[in-house]
């Protein structure tokens, strides 16, 4: 199992930018899609108790959606965050 998992659509802008910032900084991850299976948006909105997309998670902890993600790679948090789950990010 990937340690960083989003849940997402495939035409949401905020779920485009989630992506994309991963793949800035190297992180593989699981993109789970919502938009293709019922089930697992009912599994989303257990575990983040929000209804948006994209739901980011960093192993078990809920990071948030995409401006929460952003919010935490300005405070130079998510890279912590990501190392502190052993998750490598390349250099920027």
């Amino acid at each position: 199992m990937t340690d960083v998992q989003i849940y997402a659509t495939a035409i949401c802008p905020y779920c485009v930018r989630a992506r994309h910032l991963l793949e800035r900084k190297g992180v593989a991850y699981q993109e789970i899609r919502v938009d293709r299976d019922r089930d697992q948006l009912k599994v989303m909105i257990r575990r983040s108790n929000r209804t948006t997309v994209p739901q980011v998670f960093i192993g078990e902890h809920h990071i948030g959606g995409f401006d929460d993600m952003a919010e935490l790679d300005q405070a130079g948090k998510l890279d912590v965050l990501l190392h502190h789950h052993g998750i490598a990010t390349v250099q920027q």
